[in-house]
């Protein structure tokens, strides 16, 4: 065998065993892990909370709709903060402000004075929270791990989501508002804490938004030297990479910083709107997501009076459902490795509907299960290319903004959409999932031709 042939055996050897990410994003990854587990039981807790004080499906599904609230409201100046200043701060202030809100909620509980109304403040401020964290978590992960990384990043921290919050944060959640009522939000409150210290370790390449590509290495056997990323580790020849900024100095002259500061609202509105690809993906996620957010609306209430479900084994159905989310993260980038992106996302979202026409049509709790956790698995594998192709398309120092505003326009109409879910529900608990899932079906029949391009856009766009 000649050398040349052994390191291309040793490039495809490398790359099946997988792209190594780095011990920074293990660092990123843990920090998004034990966020999860609060999230987690708090997005249990807070629910059950709320059937002791009313089993007005209405009331209930508006939980989940102020927690999508801030979305709408603080999605874009969450991106614009995340892109002006030090992300790895901006991770702890976030978290230690959703812990902050976990103990209110606790002592409320405690002491017996908790209502409705509290609930629903409470749940603002995770949200809150949640805009910054997880604008700053996503605008990260490019400074962390090499462009063909991104698919296997995203799932990993999908996986990591999953998991935590359906095997080990769900279960436990309903396990401890069996014991007590303010348990859970004790709990919770504790899982903030660690995140706020790995958010501050991360390495300073973290702090700020990226610059644009500098190098791009030429065609194979060139003689250019190939660039090293924030991991280390060298890419192979053809490879375009996305270098830090200089360590050297928190905000050199003319640094992506700099940039990112100069860049208005405005300017990140305008990207998105010429860029016409990007564009009507964030339409047809408005539209499926909605349908997603109206079905789950009811979904606590279904289980409960529906299914007859008890309270206390409300864990276990959220663990089933798990089940299928986590092996959609876990099976999406092989998915993506051998069908390309476009054809994953037609898939996932025509399975995404049949789940939904079968939770509608269950006829008891585990048929019920079986079938929200295939829509779950085929959310999952959507959410990792989706997440993924945003990555790769729009420039490091935009990134936070128009992530802000891609979420500010899809995930800013989920309360209006899980308010009527729940409007519905009140006529009958299982219509807003049959609902949800020909709307669904709908929506990417139609718009096939549009998912099944996603595997021409891989390179950010001018």
């Amino acid at each position: 065998m000649s050398a040349a042939a052994g390191v291309v055996d040793g490039r495809r050897s490398r790359r099946r065993r997988g792209i190594p990410l780095g011990r920074d994003f293990g660092k990123l990854w843990t920090a998004a892990a034990f966020s999860n587990l609060a999230d987690g039981v708090g997005r249990v807790a807070v629910p059950l909370i709320a059937t002791t004080l009313t089993r007005d499906p209405l009331a209930i599904s508006a939980i989940s709709a102020l927690a999508f609230l801030p979305w709408l409201v603080f999605g874009l100046p969450a991106g614009m903060v995340v892109d002006r200043f030090d992300r790895r701060r901006i991770m702890a202030i976030a978290n230690t402000l959703r812990g902050a809100a976990a103990v209110g909620l606790a002592v409320l509980t405690a002491t017996g004075t908790i209502t409705i109304w509290w609930l629903f403040a409470g749940v603002l401020v995770f949200g809150l929270g949640e805009t910054l964290f997880d604008n700053a978590t996503n605008a990260i992960v490019p400074a962390l791990v090499p462009r063909r990384g991104l698919d296997r990043a995203n799932g990993f921290l999908q996986a990591a989501q999953i998991t935590i919050d359906n095997f080990v944060s769900a279960p436990i959640g309903g396990v401890l508002f069996a014991v007590s009522l303010a348990l859970p939000l004790w709990v919770g409150a504790t899982g903030y804490l660690v995140p706020i210290v790995l958010a501050l370790l991360l390495p300073i390449s973290a702090a700020r938004p990226l610059q644009e590509p500098r190098t791009e290495s030429t065609a194979e056997g060139s003689t250019a030297t190939a660039p090293v990323i924030a991991t280390g580790e060298p890419l192979a020849a053809g490879e375009r990479v996305v270098a830090p900024d200089d360590a050297a100095d928190p905000a050199p002259r003319g640094s992506a910083a700099e940039r990112a500061a100069s860049v208005s609202a405005g300017e990140a509105f305008s990207y998105l709107w010429r860029h016409r690809f990007l564009r009507a993906m964030v339409l047809f996620t408005c539209i499926v997501g909605s349908a997603f957010a109206f079905a789950q609306a009811p979904i606590f209430l279904y289980f409960l009076d529906e299914q007859s479900v008890d309270p206390a084994a409300i864990g276990l159905v959220t663990a089933g459902i798990g089940l299928g989310a986590l092996g959609g993260s876990l099976i999406a980038p092989a998915l993506v490795q051998r069908f390309t992106r476009g054809p994953v996302l037609l898939g996932a979202n025509l399975v995404a509907a049949l789940g939904l026409f079968g939770v509608w049509a269950a006829p008891e709790p585990i048929t019920a299960t079986l079938a929200y956790a295939t829509m779950a698995c085929a959310v999952s594998i959507w959410n990792v290319p989706w997440g993924a192709l945003r990555q790769a398309i729009v420039p490091g120092r935009l990134f936070g903004r128009v992530l802000g505003i891609i979420r500010s326009l899809t995930w800013g109409i989920f309360p209006f959409s899980t308010l009527l879910g729940g409007w519905v529900a009140r006529f009958d608990l299982r219509l807003p999932f049959v609902v949800a899932a020909a709307v669904t079906l709908v929506a990417t029949v139609v718009s096939a031709r549009l998912l099944l391009a996603a595997s021409r856009h891989n390179d950010p766009a001018p």
